[in-house]
């Protein structure tokens, strides 16, 4: 049985302020052949509302990957980050950091914070292609169910 014949699309969340990049990540996502439904949010409080189902986002599916912006306005992503690696409901989701910082200091606080990748836009869409592909492959073996007959 094929990958592409078994469960449900990939639940991803993407955490970015800036529309160009987001407009990116999902042709990557697009071009990496990635079955998925995206979900886009502008901000570190509203991430966390998604995530928490706070709100309007009551009834919002849990994603199986989180794409996050280091650098967002309010709560920027390393909060975030910290936030969701200490709630017991959201720690195990897959997170990569998508951020313009090539600084040491993001990249060690974000592996301190177990971040399951860290891309450096403008992203290298092989690279990206390629870790999106990892985490999928991770999210078939762990996460995903086959589909009941």
């Amino acid at each position: 049985m094929s990958f592409e014949t078994v469960g449900r699309p990939m639940e991803i969340l993407l955490v970015e302020d800036s529309l160009v990049d987001a407009r990116l990540t999902i042709e990557a996502l697009k071009r990496g052949d990635v079955k998925h439904r995206l979900t886009l949010v502008r901000d570190g409080k509203e991430a966390l509302a998604f995530l928490r189902r706070e709100g309007s986002f009551a009834r919002a599916p849990r994603p199986d990957l989180i794409l996050l912006d280091l650098c967002l306005p309010g709560m920027d992503g390393r909060e975030v980050l910290e936030q969701i690696k200490q709630d017991d409901a959201l720690q195990r989701i897959p997170v990569v950091i998508q951020t313009a910082s090539d600084a040491q200091e993001d990249m060690l606080r974000s592996e301190q914070l177990r971040v399951d990748g860290y891309v450096i836009k403008p992203i290298d869409m092989e690279k990206f292609i390629l870790l999106v592909h990892r985490l999928r492959k991770f999210w078939h073996a762990d996460v995903i169910l086959p589909a009941s007959n």
